[in-house]
């Protein structure tokens, strides 16, 4: 297990600066580990793998990189879909991806498949307002059909979880859950 010494001050920050946060977990991905680490009830109780932006990280509209800084969920998609099935524009096409779990296997699009946690940027001119606007970038965290490549930077932006974990804690992320993204262990100097 990788070393969380710096997960506290930075959990402790994300509530600090979220509203409405009393209660929920706090999701922290880490850019450079392709990792998110889930926060509740005073523990990290799950790391998984994920994929954010093969371009890296970026805040500009139509970048296709990762927003750093704190965000919440405002909407999720998906609840009862089944496994592996495509949304485009966040609607269920009633599809089912074939889950290409060998590694660096590409999909012939990038397909949103399960679930959908649709982020919202807390942190004006950063990741809300204007063109960094991290809701109407639809910066997603979402399953993915390229599970292959999970660990790697592949994304067009979204943070991409294999289908069965995104499953797993998509009802245990309420609306309103603070979602931090780092690109290293330090506390953002943006609050």
């Amino acid at each position: 297990m990788p070393s969380l010494e710096w997960i506290d001050p930075v959990v402790a920050d994300a509530r600090r600066r979220a509203p409405d946060a009393d209660g929920l977990p706090v999701v922290l991905v880490r850019v450079d580990q392709q990792r998110l680490y889930v926060w509740e009830q005073g523990r990290v109780t799950d790391i998984y793998d994920v994929s954010t932006a093969a371009r890296g990280v970026g805040f500009e509209e139509g970048s296709f990189t990762t927003p750093l800084g704190l965000h919440r969920i405002a909407e999720r998609f998906g609840e009862g879909a089944p496994r592996g099935t495509i949304f485009r524009a966040r609607g269920n096409t009633g599809e089912i991806a074939d889950i290409l779990t060998e590694p660096g296997a590409r999909s012939p699009r990038d397909n949103i498949t399960s679930r959908i946690l649709w982020l919202d940027g807390l942190e004006p001119g950063i990741n809300r307002g204007g063109s960094v606007d991290s809701l109407r970038r639809y910066i997603y965290i979402h399953g993915t059909d390229e599970e292959g490549r999970i660990g790697e930077p592949a994304s067009e932006g979204c943070v991409r979880m294999r289908n069965d974990e995104v499953i797993e804690l998509f009802p245990r992320l309420p609306v309103g859950t603070p979602v931090l993204i780092l690109d290293g262990p330090q506390v953002p100097e943006l609050g």
